[in-house]
Parts: structure tokens; C-alpha cells; sequence
């Protein structure tokens, strides 16, 4: 009866070897390796033979966290920071960039000699993880809409290490970027974003959550951020490095100051910062199932009714309050239709197209008022090289707009404004008369070199509109918008 009841499970367990073999020989899958490369029959004898190994070593700790090759990259990564072609790759990015010098005013220019003369000393020090960073220089950008954005503007020798550090933190963290992330990625931007929202507009979604987190930049949680990048990033010296330069602090009229918390805007290595810190609010958006576009820190999400709109607010700014430490605008963030708010300076307009976005539109106009002031001592040819260099970068980003209605009838309005502007540049009525005759013009239309009446209500007058003619403008490099559509 022993004899019965010991062999009786030894059948049983050969009659299960005999199925799962019978399985191997009729899958082809299961006959391979895994998805993590080992042999199937092999991995538990392998797991015990790792195990044994480490209990000789002394290493069966990090024998289970080691086991993947992209971890075991992850930890040295500062070798791959300080070798010669990702340093010159650096450099030659950051001279392409240019900017503003530092706290020690070296310019781009100086970068390559002093790279050539102290290489091998910060090399070592990047290598030991005791390269130290400079305090930025703050510096206030004023906003469109008022108010200045605070800007911290690195030192060029701590710009080309945190673009040395870019280039290779970037590859790993960006192929597991959400699909709906678009800013500050390579080979995407901000018109994929427009057209991605345009698609969700035209799928019926068309209320949108438009989402703006209160200085975002400056209230950046370090220990979450860290926390995020260690999960992926082994290696100590780039983590120590990375905390360095968001505790680097600000250069204030000779005292730095210390950043308790943010991340400096201005340094090559802030925006994929950023994207690291707001991914878990990307997947906690596809976890919910919700369509969005983020770009950075503006973020827009679309559904299909107004009380699903306003839910999802609410909602979402909690979940941010508690899980990110960041706060949502409520005077900028809202709940309405895409052709009521703006997203990265385009609207979506009640037939779907795509258009520039009014705010946008009053934008141009401001600086059409600042480019076109008659008492600037700049030359008319320098007056025009100006207006073309801001007309076409302008309209470089908004031509993807469909509907083009608002844009080109804003043209009267700027050539309106040029007319006036050389009205007042000729000065007196011998200046006028002068101008108006090389111009081309005769007899009775000369009759308004004397007029008294206002700059702007002359710049509409028959014989302006004819010395500076649409055509007079467009020939002598006066462009407009619709002239770059053909």
C-alpha cells in the first residue's frame, strides 16, 4: 500500500511532464526563448544557479534588480556622457542656440577654447560625480497677456553639460513618452498637437477641458521628480548631477539663492524634465480613457458634453493637487468649446478647421503698433528687414490655420499702419511733396502733402493709397501674410 501511494502523484507528474513537452513540440512559440530572452526550460534553473551565485559573491541583492541589460546600461551612464562625440555634439548645439552668457558672461563664442583648456578637469569631475553647477542668471520675460515669466539662463558651460546629458537621457525616457505628449520631443511639435486636437474635435468631441497648472516650472516637486527619473536612471553620479542643477539656484543681485523646489527655465535640460514629471499625468489620462493633447505644461482634454467637461475639471485639478503638488490656474483653465478657447495659439472653429486664434490676431497687431512707431531712428530699409523678419516667422507657425479669414483681414489694418508710419517719417510739406513725387504722384493728389488732419486719418486716403499701393509695398519688401501662401 506505500509502495501504491508513493508511486501514484510520480505518475501523475510524469503524465503532466508528458503534456507540457507534448504543448513545446506543437508550439513554436514555447519552443524559443521568452520575451525576456531565456530559454523557457532554462529560467528557473537559471533564477537557482543566480541565487547560489550570489550567496558565494555576496551579491544575490542586486542580482534580481541586475538582470536586465537596459538597467545594467542605465547604471553608467556617465561614461556615455563624457565621450568625445556626445561632448562635441553638445557643443555644436549649444553655439547653434546661442542665448544670453551667465553669472560669468562667457559667451558661446568662448565656449570651444574653453572646453579645449579645461576639458580633461571637468571630465574627471563629471566622472567622480562632484561637478558642482553654477547659479543661474534670472531674467523676466514679459507676457503677452501681462505679467513676466522668470527665465534662469545657465552659464554656457552648464548648458553644454546639460545638453551632453540630454542627448543621452533623452533616448531612453522618450520612447516611453505617451503618444499624446507632443512638446519638446524629437520629431514632434506643436502643429501635430492642433491637428491631433482638430481630430478629436471632428470625432465629436467637441467640448474641451483646457488646462493651465500655475507656474508650472516653479513649483516642480524635486523629490517626485527624482523619484521618477531614479525608477529608470542607475546610475548615482547622473542622479546627483541632476539634483545639483535643480538645487543650483538663482544669481539675485550677487547672492544665490537657493530653489527649494522648480526647475529652472532656460537650460536645455528643463523641458524633458518637465515631460518626465507630467508623464504620470499622461497615463493617469489613458488610464481614464480620456482624449487630450498635452504640450508641455498646457494640456487640453476633449469630450462630449458640457457636465463631462466639468467633471473632468474638477477631477483631474484634485488629482493633480494630490498626486503631482501642483496647483491648476482656475482663472485660466476651464470647460468650453474648442472655437471659445485657444490651444497653442489656434482655436478649432464650429466646422472644424483650423484657425488662428483671436488673442493670436490682437498679438500681431501689437506688434505691428511696436514695429511700425515713426519715431524709431532706424533706416526704412531696416524698418522693413524687421517687419519681414517677424512676418514671415509669424507666419512660418499660424499658416497651418484653414480658415484664413481673420488673418488677411487684418492686412488693410498693417498697411494702414506703414502708410502712416512714412507719413510721419517725411515730416513737413516739403518732405511730402518730395516723397509723393518720387512716388509718382501728380496735380491735385499732391494736394494733401498740406493737409492738417491726423497721420492715420491721411493714411486712408486716395492719394497715400496710390504713392503706397498694395503693389508699391510688395515691390520695395513690404510682405504681408498672403503673400507667402502662394
Amino acid at each position: 500500500m506505500k509502495t501504491g501511494r508513493s508511486e501514484g502523484p510520480k505518475n501523475e507528474r510524469a503524465k503532466l511532464n508528458e503534456k507540457l513537452e507534448r504543448r513545446t513540440e506543437q508550439s513554436p512559440k514555447a519552443a524559443g526563448r521568452d520575451n525576456c530572452g531565456r530559454h523557457p526550460g532554462l529560467a528557473k534553473q537559471g533564477r537557482r544557479d543566480a541565487v547560489t551565485a550570489g550567496r558565494v559573491s555576496g551579491t544575490a541583492r542586486n542580482s534580481s534588480t541586475r538582470n536586465s541589460p537596459q538597467k545594467a546600461m542605465h547604471e553608467a551612464l556617465m561614461e556615455q556622457v563624457v565621450t568625445e562625440a556626445n561632448a562635441t555634439a553638445a557643443w555644436l548645439a549649444v553655439k547653434r542656440n546661442g542665448g544670453a552668457p551667465g553669472i560669468d558672461r562667457m559667451t558661446t563664442g568662448q565656449l570651444r577654447d574653453h572646453i579645449r583648456a579645461h576639458w580633461e578637469r571637468i571630465a574627471d569631475k563629471l566622472l567622480a560625480g562632484t561637478y558642482v553647477p553654477s547659479p543661474v542668471r534670472r531674467v523676466e520675460i514679459p507676457k503677452p497677456n501681462g505679467g513676466v515669466r522668470p527665465l534662469g539662463i545657465p552659464t554656457v558651460q552648464d548648458r553644454w553639460i546639460q545638453q551632453m546629458l540630454l542627448q543621452v537621457l533623452q533616448p531612453i525616457f522618450d520612447p516611453a513618452f505617451s503618444e499624446h505628449s507632443y512638446g519638446f520631443r524629437p520629431n514632434r511639435n506643436a502643429h501635430e498637437a492642433v491637428r491631433a486636437a482638430q481630430q478629436h474635435v471632428q470625432a465629436g468631441r467637441d467640448w474641451v477641458v483646457d488646462m493651465d497648472i500655475t507656474k508650472f516650472f516653479d513649483h516642480v516637486n524635486h523629490d517626485i521628480l527624482m523619484h521618477r527619473i531614479g525608477q529608470t536612471i542607475r546610475d548615482k553620479r547622473v542622479l546627483r548631477l541632476i539634483g545639483a542643477y535643480l538645487r543650483a539656484g538663482v544669481m539675485i543681485e550677487g547672492v544665490a539663492v537657493a530653489n527649494e523646489e522648480g526647475t529652472p527655465q532656460g537650460g536645455p535640460l528643463s523641458p524633458l524634465l518637465a515631460n518626465i514629471y507630467l508623464d504620470r499625468l499622461d497615463r493617469e489620462l489613458e488610464q481614464r480613457g480620456l482624449a487630450f493633447c498635452r504640450y508641455a505644461d498646457d494640456c487640453n482634454i476633449y469630450v462630449s458634453s458640457q457636465r463631462a467637461a466639468e467633471r473632468v475639471l474638477a477631477s483631474v485639478s484634485q488629482w493633480v493637487r494630490q498626486h503631482l503638488k501642483l496647483e491648476v490656474n482656475a482663472t485660466k483653465s476651464g470647460a468650453g468649446r474648442p472655437w471659445e478657447r485657444k490651444f497653442l495659439g489656434f482655436r478649432i472653429n464650429p466646422q472644424g478647421q483650423i484657425e488662428a486664434a483671436p488673442q493670436s490676431v490682437e498679438r500681431l497687431r501689437d506688434k505691428v503698433r511696436e514695429l511700425w512707431r515713426s519715431c524709431q531712428s532706424l533706416s526704412s530699409g531696416k524698418l522693413r528687414d524687421n517687419w519681414r523678419a517677424y512676418i514671415q516667422g509669424w507666419w512660418a507657425y499660424f499658416h497651418l490655420a484653414e480658415e484664413r479669414r481673420n488673418v488677411l483681414d487684418v492686412e488693410r489694418w498693417i498697411r494702414r499702419h506703414i502708410r502712416k508710419c512714412f507719413w510721419q517719417r517725411w515730416h513737413d510739406v516739403r518732405g511730402r511733396l518730395r516723397h509723393l513725387r518720387h512716388l509718382g504722384l501728380k496735380g491735385r493728389l499732391l494736394k494733401v502733402a498740406h493737409s492738417s488732419k491726423g497721420a492715420w486719418h491721411l493714411a486712408r486716403t486716395p492719394s497715400l493709397h496710390m504713392a503706397l499701393s498694395n503693389a508699391v509695398l510688395r515691390r520695395y519688401g513690404f510682405l504681408m501674410p498672403s503673400d507667402f501662401t502662394t
